[in-house]
């Protein structure tokens, strides 16, 4: 494929939006988004017209030498096989974004002459949001013709691709899982601690974040190290013992804080580690 292939995203939820918007504006033709029940129909028509693509229920009669597969980890394998009878599948591409799952999924279409392989984009998607996938890792693994579309695709979108073992796979989507959901876990649960102190959840998300952006921008800047304070780094065991007595009104909150609490002491630099970890032990 030396011209850019035509495209067939197979579900328009959070993920296929944003892929075949960002793959239109690389320069990619969407041929068809394929939709199978009616929530995902409407949706797949809001994007078609975003898109310049058709609507479709199954990929008879698409032409697209890519077939991106855009939906759940636990559907992968079976849209696959029901995928498989509607094409000539030699000399075709199927890919699927699973940061989980390896290409093996793919093993039908592969069977029948497709180059398969994941590319996972290593990004966040949720309704309403369109993040720009330029300069967002994508790891791929699978058979080389079909990583060689793939990586050249990602550069087009102005990605980066980055090869990734199968066997790591399940790893690389735990870090990814700890990087944004549980991330977001960590915020809810500060949300229930500014309710302790009297903070309502949307004035605790307006004054949380000048502390949040600067913290991350520390990060970027200096590393985790560089980027930790307050009372771990310092050894305050008094501050923390309070701040453990008044979250034992939001017992979740307070296993939060000590599991982070004795990462701290593990990862990060810290004072009066003894009487932390004490500390932090007993409670």
């Amino acid at each position: 494929m030396v011209a850019k292939p035509g495209i067939a995203i197979v579900g328009p939820g959070n993920l296929g939006t944003a892929l075949a918007v960002e793959l239109r504006r690389g320069g990619f033709v969407i041929e068809a988004v394929i939709a199978h029940s009616p929530k995902s129909l409407r949706r797949a028509r809001a994007l078609a017209k975003r898109t310049g693509a058709r609507v479709a229920s199954n990929l008879l009669n698409v032409k697209a030498e890519v077939v991106w597969l855009c939906v759940p980890d636990s559907s992968i394998r079976s849209a696959a096989r029901l995928l498989a009878t509607q094409l000539e599948w030699k000399g075709r591409v199927a890919l699927h974004s699973s940061g989980a799952l390896t290409s093996d999924e793919l093993d039908s279409l592969r069977k029948l002459g497709a180059g398969v392989a994941s590319a996972h984009p290593f990004m966040t998607f949720v309704r309403g949001s369109q993040p720009t996938l330029a300069r967002v890792p994508f790891a791929i693994e699978g058979d080389a013709s079909a990583v060689r579309v793939a990586r050249r695709m990602v550069r087009d979108l102005g990605g980066q691709a980055y090869p990734i073992p199968k066997a790591d796979k399940a790893a690389y989507h735990a870090w990814g899982t700890f990087a944004s959901p549980l991330l977001t876990a960590l915020l809810a649960t500060t949300e229930q601690a500014a309710a302790i102190a009297g903070v309502g959840r949307k004035a605790a998300v307006r004054r949380m974040m000048p502390i949040l952006l600067q913290t991350l921008a520390n990060y970027a800047a200096f590393g985790a190290p560089g980027a930790f304070s307050g009372p771990l780094v310092r050894g305050d065991a008094e501050t923390v013992a309070r701040h453990l007595r008044v979250l034992s009104d939001v017992p979740a909150a307070r296993e939060v804080y000590l599991s982070l609490g004795r990462a701290a002491l593990k990862y990060l630099p810290t004072k009066n580690r003894s009487a932390l970890k004490r500390l932090l032990d007993k409670s």
